[in-house]
């Protein structure tokens, strides 16, 4: 029992390990082992794209895609808003003009003062008695919890991400136009492929069937045939069929009728990628229209909690009027 206490004695003591860190990765001071500042999303589309035919289609979706024009009106509605919010800041100026008629009962006090009352010498009170009125006012809300600044502010944040969804959808357009295209001058060549196989086996076909005449092969070896040309004529009408939906789906996208795509189908051969840089991953980042939409947004919103807090604060105005009033409009000006 002694020996068993000290041993428990011994373990409680036991002053705990120093806890030791694992070494920290080195993160490299270029990406991909390159310094070049030069990124891809700095650079025009039309550096990408030489084909005349794609960069007509590109311009034409640009001036009639629906989703852009759409876009360019919301783009129109965060621009009013700021005039909106920025004429909330200044004073409110404005005149009045009125015109209008008193009647009251004689027999009650106002009627029986206003007979016996000469509105001039030598003149009874008119019954019904004229009302002109003239005025000009002033009424200025001071901002002195910065609701109404905090306000225009969220409105240029909505605009500026507005313009950005328009670059989104400008970039995904672009890039969706291109991709069909050029999935369009494939389905060209797979097809003049497809073309040159049936060609080639109903050349074999007529072989085989010449072979069984001769009795050198059998029925089998003839329908074998004839069924890799009816399977290579039904390619032919589905890639048949993916070009037509490619050239719709392209004319969807530029806002026009059904009509055949112009394109060079000998160019796809000869296609050769520019050599591009990628750049380093925070510009990739600090380029793309989506994520400065987001940011925008955000601070948007963040102005938009500041207003909604000072509109629990009391607010403070200044008004101010001046007008003058007669029972005939001549004496507006005496």
């Amino acid at each position: 029992m002694g020996l068993l206490g000290l041993c428990m004695a011994f373990a409680s003591c036991k002053v705990p390990a120093i806890t030791q860190l694992p070494e920290k990765a080195q993160v490299p001071t270029t990406f991909n082992n390159t310094t070049d500042t030069t990124n891809v999303a700095s650079l025009p589309w039309r550096s990408f794209f030489t084909d005349p035919n794609l960069v007509n289609l590109i311009d034409t979706a640009l001036k009639n895609n629906q989703e852009l024009m759409s876009t360019l009106q919301e783009i129109e509605i965060a621009k009013n808003d700021i005039g909106f919010r920025k004429g909330q800041i200044l004073p409110v100026v404005g005149a009045r003009l009125g015109a209008g008629v008193e009647k009251v009962g004689r027999y009650t006090s106002q009627g029986a003062g206003d007979a016996t009352t000469e509105i001039e010498p030598g003149r009874e009170m008119p019954d019904p008695l004229p009302d002109f009125a003239a005025s000009i006012y002033a009424n200025w809300e001071v901002d002195i919890w910065k609701k109404l600044h905090n306000s225009k502010k969220a409105s240029v944040m909505r605009y500026l991400a507005t313009v950005e969804g328009k670059n989104f959808v400008l970039t995904n357009l672009i890039a969706e136009i291109a991709n069909s295209y050029y999935e369009l001058l494939a389905l060209d060549n797979q097809l003049d492929i497809v073309k040159q196989t049936i060609s080639l086996q109903n050349n074999a076909l007529e072989i085989v069937k010449a072979q069984k005449e001769a009795a050198r092969t059998t029925e089998l070896a003839v329908q074998k045939f004839r069924a890799e040309v009816l399977n290579s004529q039904s390619l032919e009408f589905n890639i048949l069929q993916k070009i037509k939906e490619s050239e719709n789906k392209i004319n969807f996208l530029l806002g026009r009728y059904p009509q055949e795509i112009p394109r060079d189908k000998g160019r796809f051969l000869g296609l050769i990628p520019p050599a591009t840089q990628a750049g380093i991953p925070s510009q990739l980042l600090a380029n793309r229209p989506d994520i400065k939409q987001a940011e925008l947004e955000l601070t948007a919103a963040k102005l938009d909690v500041k207003v909604a807090r000072a509109e629990f604060y009391p607010s403070f105005g200044i008004s101010a009027a001046f007008g003058l009033q007669a029972f005939k409009p001549s004496y507006l000006v005496k």
